[in-house]
């Protein structure tokens, strides 16, 4: 059943810029339109109208987590269609409207499980959109696995590519591949063909053969800084030419231990801001608890035991966002990282922005940064209805 509501007297975030004492209007699911106060007052709404008062909170463009494993104690790497359907319920709580499900790298067989019950749930959700599928491996670097698995690796191979590609049925959005590999240059222009976002990450790449990647479409980067070669004043590698070329987008995982608060400020000063794309690497007990993980603990972020390597991520995009204004990013921008930037680097066309036609999913914020109101395709998911 569609919904018509009308959020006034509203901080409006529209993706590129504030709107103070306006109001926004949906209608049929979409943003039917977004305009100041005083035209609201002169505006006869019908009865059907749900008129919500919102007392100058933010309204904005749902968050977009492009790169998640799990939340609430499910995840993708469960191979079940209902933990991923229980993602999508719990993220709404957290301000996530549409999210990207992420494998981590197995073995044919296992990826396959998991491929499919990421598929077998599109379609059904109850909270927050799936969108397609992240596939964070198999053609990854043994030189910077990072948490991933070593069995789970895979030189490149353009048959398994074209296998995994049938699974995902079209679905596949991104993936996560390390630039340096024999034979990537094919791999990556079939993947270039069928409009798959290529990722560097888990990478040993050197600054010339991330060069080389780029060339054949490999324009975004996984979670920067991470599982990668660090960058050297002789060797700059896939950080350097991040920071280098203004063309090549990344993630950045926003809980300030997977990267210093400092050097996120100092990426806004290096790179566009439409290139930035704040995401979480959420494992699945994020926002519960550790009975589940006995190889894990948790300190801010989640930790193998056996090692110490950093597994995981252990916020949501609610988190992250609020971290960035607290390092002092201001809170139009970081709308851009959170919301704007991942829905049009994933090709999400009617995502990441409060104007008209667009999609109606719209968070409210109070001026604490308290979650007030969820709405997705244009219906109440959390907060008052």
């Amino acid at each position: 059943m569609k919904t018509a509501i009308c959020l006034h007297n509203a901080t409006v975030l529209t993706g590129f810029s504030i709107m103070h004492n306006c109001a926004v209007y949906i209608k049929d699911n979409k943003i039917a339109d977004v305009y100041n106060e005083e035209r609201f007052r002169q505006k006869i709404f019908s009865p059907k109208v749900k008129i919500i008062d919102v007392n100058g909170a933010y309204v904005m463009p749902g968050m977009i987590d492009t790169h998640i494993h799990g939340i609430g104690g499910s995840g993708a790497d469960d191979a079940d269609y209902k933990s991923i359907l229980h993602m999508s319920e719990v993220l709404p709580e957290y301000g996530v409207t549409s999210f990207i499900p992420t494998c981590c790298t197995a073995q044919e067989k296992d990826l396959l499980k998991k491929i499919k019950a990421i598929t077998l749930a599109m379609g059904k959700e109850k909270g927050a959109n799936i969108l397609g599928l992240h596939l964070e491996g198999p053609f990854l670097s043994p030189e910077r696995i990072g948490a991933q698995t070593a069995d789970g690796i895979s030189p490149v191979d353009l048959e398994l590519m074209q296998r995994l590609y049938k699974a995902c049925k079209g679905k596949l959005i991104n993936m996560t591949v390390a630039p340096e590999l024999k034979g990537m240059r094919e791999l990556a222009l079939f993947c270039l063909e069928k409009s798959i976002v290529l990722q560097a990450g888990h990478t040993n790449a050197t600054y010339d053969q991330m060069m080389e990647g780029l060339q054949a479409g490999i324009m975004h980067v996984t979670h920067l800084f991470n599982a990668m070669r660090p960058m050297h004043h002789r060797e700059p590698g896939v950080v350097g030419a991040a920071l280098i070329h203004p063309e090549i987008s990344c993630e950045i995982i926003g809980d300030g231990v997977h990267v210093n608060p400092h050097l996120i400020n100092l990426l806004m000063k290096s790179k566009p801001l439409s290139q930035i794309v704040l995401i979480t690497d959420a494992l699945y007990p994020a926002k519960t608890d550790l009975s589940k993980t006995p190889d894990l603990y948790l300190d801010k972020c989640f930790y193998r035991k056996e090692d110490h390597v950093i597994n995981g991520s252990a916020i949501s995009m609610l988190d992250g966002f609020r971290n960035l204004i607290s390092w002092g990013i201001p809170i139009e921008k970081a709308v851009r990282m959170a919301s704007t930037n991942p829905a049009q680097i994933m090709g999400q066309k009617t995502k990441g922005l409060l104007i008209p036609g667009h999609d109606a999913d719209v968070i409210v914020l109070d001026k604490n940064l308290n979650l007030l109101y969820t709405i997705i395709n244009g219906q109440f998911v959390k907060g008052k209805k």
